[in-house]
């Protein structure tokens, strides 16, 4: 099962990688007014709590969604490593004249600052970056494992906030995923051709 989910990383990060700066431009912008429009349907009030990640290596850029919802005054998380468990993510408020700093794997994440982070219950939204999905929600991340072991005991206690939101470029699909105990379903996943929910 690790062979085939490493294959399908590595030809579904190739899909990725091939699109163009025009097509990237282009998803971003349709990404954006979807996932606007998925608040709208949601009634979503203003200053939601919503967590992003900023894009790292083909990932669909999501600098022109960020700044529509600084602009529609939802207050913005990025995830942080966490500095004592190095395996899990926090989420820090991240806001135009946030200090940046690369963490160990070249990503921008907002210098800590203990005050800003918000606890995982308190966000709204989680919307969560993945190399594949499949038709039943399932999420094939990087591979080291960061959001499923934060969202863990989320998962197990099935809490109800936030709503875990995947953000793909349609080519990142699949019909089915091998699947381990540990990875962690989405009810929802927003590319730039379509809203997937379950």
């Amino acid at each position: 099962m690790s062979d085939s989910r490493a294959q399908i990383r590595k030809s579904i990060r190739e899909l990725r990688n091939n699109l163009s700066n025009e097509q990237q431009n282009l998803a971003s912008q349709s990404l954006s007014m979807n996932f606007i429009q998925y608040l709208k349907t949601k009634k979503t009030a203003k200053n939601q709590h919503i967590a992003i990640y900023l894009s790292n290596n083909g990932e669909l850029d999501t600098s022109l969604l960020i700044k529509e919802l600084w602009n529609l005054n939802h207050v913005i998380y990025l995830p942080v490593i966490h500095p004592f468990n190095g395996a899990t993510l926090l989420f820090q408020r991240y806001e135009k004249n946030s200090p940046m700093k690369a963490n160990r794997y070249g990503i921008f994440e907002p210098k800590l600052n203990c005050s800003q982070i918000c606890p995982l219950p308190e966000l709204d939204y989680l919307l969560m970056p993945l190399v594949a999905f499949d038709n039943q929600g399932n999420r094939l991340g990087m591979g080291g494992g960061f959001y499923d072991r934060t969202l863990a005991r989320l998962h197990d206690e099935n809490w109800q906030k936030p709503r875990l939101i995947g953000l793909a470029h349609e080519c990142q699909k699949v019909d089915v995923l091998p699947i381990e105990s540990w990875d962690v379903p989405l009810k929802t996943i927003i590319t730039p051709n379509k809203n997937y929910c379950w």
